[in-house]
């Protein structure tokens, strides 16, 4: 339930990816910076957690990976979200908001 690498739910770091990746291709660090810089290094997802979700994600079909060149020409594998995954954002954001309801209803004493 807890992943102790980034300690982070289980299940978040592939909504953050599915959710940067909704924004265009990236590469694992561009993921991985972006997530940093939107979050003001609140939130910070280290390559021991990033990189099997990656895999995980496009063994399911969720994104796709190909090799190109990054902003100071090195390869690079570059992710982008597939159709599937496109859903599967859709599916993991409303499910991600009625838990953050939840939790937001117990701490306010509801």
């Amino acid at each position: 339930m807890f992943d102790k690498e980034s300690g982070l739910l289980q299940g978040t770091v592939e909504l953050l990816i599915l959710k940067t990746l909704s924004w265009g291709p990236m590469h694992g660090y561009g993921i991985a910076s972006w997530i940093e810089s939107v979050t003001a290094d609140a939130l910070r997802v280290e390559e021991g957690s990033l990189y099997p979700a990656l895999y995980r994600m496009a063994g399911k079909g969720w994104i796709t990976a190909e090799m190109g060149l990054s902003e100071n020409n090195r390869r690079a594998k570059y992710y982008r979200l597939s159709a599937i995954g496109r859903r599967e954002l859709e599916r993991e954001t409303a499910y991600w908001n009625r838990v953050a309801g939840a939790v937001s209803r117990v701490m306010q004493g509801a």
